[in-house]
């Protein structure tokens, strides 16, 4: 019995991190927030427990992208991704924030293991993935974000957004609609 459980858990977080078919998708928003509207603002706790809101950025570019769970094998690569390319990041005006349903604790959990420096923030009762209109993957009890990317112009407007495919490419992708929109 606690094989086939674990072996369920294995193929659900493998699905989640786009290895296959999902059970079931739902999100409560209709659709991702659109292109040209006014980003939703926001405050979640950080990897550190401390409160990070959409508002602290205002005047740079935000790079908002949801991922489904800390420490597999995707959105470690995505994650690296992001933390290789924070200087770049930094030379455009830019701030990457990670948002997951993950716990606080997850999440120092894996920044401390794949040194990020970078914010990820802890939604694990769907307040911004909802706001947002980001689909939730549900697998029995546990639930994974998809992974989209907002970007948020200075202005706070969305400007562009991704339903990721490319988790290789992604960063650099973002990189160069942020440098195209200076």
């Amino acid at each position: 019995m606690a094989r086939s459980r674990w072996f369920a858990i294995a193929v659900a977080v493998a699905v989640a991190c786009g290895f296959g078919a999902a059970h079931k998708v739902f999100a409560k928003g209709a659709d991702l927030a659109p292109v040209g509207s006014v980003a939703p603002n926001f405050t979640l706790p950080s990897q550190e427990g401390k409160p990070v809101s959409l508002a602290d950025y205002k005047g740079k570019w935000v790079v908002l992208y949801f991922y489904p769970k800390d420490q597999t094998s995707g959105c470690t690569l995505e994650a690296h991704n992001f933390q290789r390319d924070q200087d770049k990041y930094a030379a455009l005006n830019a701030v990457v924030l990670g948002v997951s349903l993950d716990t606080v604790d997850s999440h120092k959990e894996f920044c401390t293991k794949d040194s990020l420096t970078f914010k990820l923030l802890a939604d694990p009762d769907h307040k911004v993935v909802d706001l947002y209109g980001v689909p939730v993957r549900s697998f029995g009890p546990m639930h994974v974000a998809m992974r989209d990317t907002f970007l948020i112009s200075p202005a706070g407007k969305v400007v562009k957004t991704w339903e990721v495919k490319d988790i290789q490419g992604h960063s650099e992708d973002v990189l160069a609609t942020i440098q195209s929109m200076k």
